[in-house]
């Protein structure tokens, strides 16, 4: 099964929450990375969307911003 339109938007609305925390606490994408224990690569790809992070990674970048990985969920669904 395909990624759908609706899919396509989520994943959107999800990076662009993961890059306005980031953001908020002046973190470069590599300092990101590095704290969740990920490729520089595969969190710029998650902020613009075309990755598809597993529920494992969503916590595991939550928690190196400091915040719930359900408010990085919230701010997603609320695009």
């Amino acid at each position: 099964m395909g990624r759908t339109p609706a899919d396509a938007r989520f994943l959107v609305a999800f990076g662009d929450a993961v890059r306005a925390e980031r953001e908020r606490r002046k973190l470069s994408q590599e300092e990101l990375g590095f704290e969740a224990e990920l490729d520089r690569t595969y969190v710029s790809g998650i902020e613009r969307g075309v990755r598809n992070p597993t529920v494992v990674t969503i916590r595991r970048i939550a928690e190196a911003l400091g915040v719930a990985p359900s408010r990085l969920l919230r701010a997603a669904e609320a695009d």
